[in-house]
């Protein structure tokens, strides 16, 4: 697909058919800018009603929506559970999904239009184990979210199944990255990413948490100069080298600052989604120092 410059853009949007000739990426960001949305995985400690109340007070208008506020909270992982607890979510959320009905996605989805905030992808759980029953549902979720994205910590070797349904849904999959390089199966190294593609369609793509990368010794920037066509949104987060420790936005190693204005500056339609993980007072408030942080890095 041919890359728009600005005059092009322009010309197209006054015509009123931008949003008919490009993606639903390109259709939302403005050039020049970048969209600092949210994992909503950064509000884990509410339900979902909740959290969108909060992104709402944030001005929060683009969020990447976390699988745990569309299942069952319930159900929910938490540490320190005891097998027994972990049984019984995971029975719960089998129950769940085998009797899901597309209505209750399609009522979240209109939660989120009338508070006036774009769903720019599903966070999806897919690993090894998962059922071609669950696996497709994933796929369904996020079309009736009203969304052509899906971001998931998958695994390389569960790639190939995922993008039977990616061509199927015609939904492009982010494969996350952790830290864990010592783990040839997840996703944390520049190699991991590329096997996860080798072979597969244009669907498979990359969702770049530049923290995490940061903290398993990659160079953000240099990737993503290399790879931005492939990478659908990326986490913000702040960490150290060396596998260290997640911190308030400014205080690690990431580039978060040279990241944002690669963005900015090449009018790469990239959502920067803020991942809220480092240990602070009050969620809500944190998230606002966070956004503003990133504002201003945008107009720096």
């Amino acid at each position: 697909m041919k890359t728009l410059n600005r005059r092009e853009w322009s010309k197209l949007t006054l015509t009123g058919v931008a949003g008919l000739m490009i993606p639903k990426a390109f259709a939302f960001h403005k050039p020049g800018s970048v969209t600092i949305g949210l994992q909503s995985y950064s509000l884990r400690d509410r339900p979902l009603d909740e959290a969108l109340a909060a992104m709402v007070s944030l001005g929060i208008k683009s969020c990447e929506l976390w699988g745990g506020h569309v299942e069952p909270q319930a159900a929910q992982w938490q540490r320190n559970s005891t097998p027994e607890q972990n049984k019984q979510k995971k029975a719960l959320l089998e129950e769940w999904r085998a009797n899901l009905k597309m209505d209750e996605i399609h009522a979240i989805r209109d939660k989120f239009k009338a508070a006036g905030i774009r769903i720019q992808a599903y966070t999806a759980s897919i690993k090894d184990s998962i059922s071609e029953h669950d696996l497709e549902q994933q796929f369904q979720i996020a079309q009736a979210l009203g969304t052509d994205s899906i971001t998931t910590s998958a695994t390389v070797s569960v790639m190939k199944r995922v993008d039977v349904y990616a061509k199927k849904y015609k939904i492009q999959v982010g494969m996350h990255n952790h830290a864990h390089v010592e783990q040839p199966n997840e996703f944390a190294t520049p190699d991991s990413f590329a096997r996860g593609m080798q072979g597969l369609s244009e669907y498979i793509k990359i969702n770049l948490d530049i923290g995490h990368f940061t903290a398993a010794n990659f160079d953000a920037v240099a990737f993503m100069k290399e790879h931005h066509k492939q990478i659908i949104c990326i986490h913000v987060k702040d960490r150290k080298k060396d596998q260290g420790d997640n911190l308030p936005l400014g205080q690690g190693d990431t580039p978060i600052g040279p990241v944002l204005h690669l963005i900015r500056d090449n009018g790469w339609p990239i959502p920067a989604n803020i991942e809220y993980e480092y240990k602070g007072a009050d969620t809500v408030e944190e998230l606002r120092k966070c956004i503003a942080y990133c504002q201003n890095l945008v107009k720096a």
